[in-house]
């Protein structure tokens, strides 16, 4: 590796206008795999952006997600919490599979399937309302938002009333350098707050969610979730639970109708619907920064062997969009299957709601399809205004009309 290729680059890398993935993934895919890269805190870590690659460091149970030791590269000047800061979540090992196993049983494939007709309800409902004021419509606040809070609170047996709050908290620590650190200390104390008193009013009066179930074993002797651990796993649920899929949703729609012949392709044969979402998944554009792994040990990756203390970045979304992985990578093949993507991640930390996820992209999909076969986007695909300064990347607005 040249001199050149050493020099760390400012990441993540500048987002390009519309839906279109930065330049910078299929140069280093093809050039520089093992990249260094300098973070918005100014401390320097490791990209990769190859499949291989990337699916062997997060399938290593030895490279969990936590970055608070004292030599791993923070990601910002602020805190942010969904990397930076301890979670009282056992990060690896027996105690991590404990809680997967805990909280998992909730998200499986059968009970989301049961779980469908109710998000087609409530998609259909918001469609409605939609269509209730005509065209053009932002279709991020008029369904893409609403319908996952709406979801994620059923499960958890929060009001949805409160979903604005949920979307200013879930906002503020999923920032990289959009809100203050003050901003951020005040989001994450609200946050504790309300779910604080919302796991106590679940121990007094549970009813048929996930927090009440859990809530009332807090204490049992099989040793289940610590009062920190049941906190910490509402907060992080909630969270992930409506911002990721919100997002997706977004980047969904926008990449089905930039080219109206996936759209027709669609409503010529709906049965395509599954594929179609495993393919949006894939090839994300949206998705700026990856998940970070501290190396405990050194490993081989990629050619390189990379030294302990080392934090490196997977790109997931670069990823998928490798030649070696996917035929005709760079296209969107509504029937691509098998469709081995890692959208979600890979190994002992994928994401645990991806059947949820999953179930709530067919439905919506099926719904709208339905519903607005004549629907477009209401301006030029280059002018949908993305999401800036967030780890979690998508559109701040879909304009559609029909």
């Amino acid at each position: 590796m040249s001199e050149t290729e050493r020099t760390p680059r400012d990441y993540p890398f500048p987002v390009p206008e519309g839906i279109a993935p930065p330049g910078e993934w299929a140069e280093l895919r093809q050039g520089c795999p093992v990249a260094h890269v300098r973070l918005p805190s100014g401390d320097q870590a490791t990209l990769l952006t190859r499949y291989d690659d990337v699916r062997r460091v997060l399938s290593d149970p030895r490279f969990p997600r936590d970055l608070t030791a004292p030599d791993a590269a923070r990601l910002t000047t602020s805190r942010v919490v969904v990397f930076e800061e301890a979670s009282p979540i056992p990060m690896s090992g027996e105690g991590h599979q404990r809680w997967r196993r805990l909280i998992g049983r909730w998200f499986t494939v059968r009970r989301m399937l049961r779980l469908k007709p109710r998000i087609e309800a409530m998609a259909e409902h918001l469609v409605d309302e939609m269509t209730e004021h005509g065209p053009p419509a932002d279709m991020v606040a008029a369904l893409n938002f609403p319908l996952p809070v709406w979801v994620i609170c059923e499960i958890l047996g929060v009001p949805d009333s409160d979903r604005d709050k949920f979307s200013h908290w879930s906002s503020t620590r999923l920032s990289f350098g959009r809100y203050s650190a003050e901003e951020i200390e005040t989001a994450t104390g609200e946050y504790a707050e309300y779910f604080t008193a919302h796991i106590a009013k679940k121990r007094a009066d549970p009813g048929d969610d996930l927090l009440s179930e859990l809530a009332n074993v807090v204490d049992a002797e099989d040793g289940r979730l610590s009062e920190v651990e049941l906190l910490a796993t509402g907060q992080g649920l909630l969270m992930a639970g409506h911002e990721t899929t919100s997002n997706q949703l977004g980047k969904m729609f926008a990449q089905l109708l930039a080219d109206r012949t996936r759209w027709e392709a669609l409503l010529a044969d709906t049965g395509l619907v599954r594929t179609a979402v495993e393919e949006t998944l894939r090839m994300d554009a949206m998705s700026p920064f990856g998940l970070p792994r501290y190396l405990t040990e050194p490993f081989e990756v990629g050619g390189e062997t990379l030294p302990a203390g080392t934090t490196v970045i997977t790109s997931l979304a670069a990823a998928n969009r490798d030649a070696d992985a996917f035929a005709d990578a760079e296209q969107i093949r509504l029937d691509r299957s098998p469709n081995t993507h890692i959208a979600f991640g890979v190994g002992p930390h994928s994401c645990i709601g991806q059947a949820l996820a999953r179930t709530e992209l067919q439905a919506v999909l099926d719904v709208v399809l339905r519903r607005l076969p004549t629907l477009d986007l209401a301006v030029p695909v280059e002018k949908l205004p993305r999401r800036e300064g967030m780890l979690v990347g998508g559109l701040e607005a879909l304009p559609v009309k029909w």
